[in-house]
């Protein structure tokens, strides 16, 4: 039989100890929130909700979103943006999420399981860690044409 270490684990009994990431183990989760009524124009192809600023040093273990039926064969990406509003990776988290559903945990529809841990700058595909934010987003790839409620909740870790 054998046992294998974790990062985490190894560096927390190596002697001197090793410290961890505090995003990684011990770090402070928290959570963004909420409910958005989108008009009938606001589901067609390549439309944006932006849904959150988060910081760019977090990790994002959970990003539940549901919505209400919005019509048509309407889908939806999510992923990241910058504060200006360029498009930093359209779905790194999600591609065409159906809609019409309760809310699901989509943060690895897309992304390989070897993304945990991985701070949302390393998600949205830079190698440095800009000190800002990133906004997570739906963009919309096929229109729905109708109004609906899309709600969302994304669970964040910082250090």
């Amino acid at each position: 039989m054998t046992t294998k270490n974790s990062d985490l684990v190894a560096n927390f009994e190596a002697s001197p100890q090793v410290f961890n990431n505090s995003a990684l183990l011990g770090g402070e989760m928290r959570v963004a929130q909420g409910t958005i009524e989108l008009a009938a124009g606001d589901s067609t192809d390549n439309d944006i909700v932006m849904l959150a600023p988060i910081p760019s040093h977090a990790t994002i273990p959970q990003l539940f979103i549901g919505t209400d039926s919005f019509g048509g064969s309407c889908t939806f990406n999510v992923g990241l943006y910058l504060p200006d509003g360029t498009v930093k990776d359209e779905d790194c988290f999600a591609t065409s999420v159906a809609d019409g559903a309760a809310m699901a945990d989509v943060r690895f529809e897309v992304a390989d399981l070897n993304t945990a841990g991985q701070r949302v700058y390393e998600l949205a595909g830079d190698t440095t860690d800009p000190g800002d934010y990133y906004y997570v987003a739906v963009t919309f790839d096929a229109t729905g044409g109708t109004g609906g409620t899309m709600s969302f909740n994304i669970v964040y870790v910082v250090n």
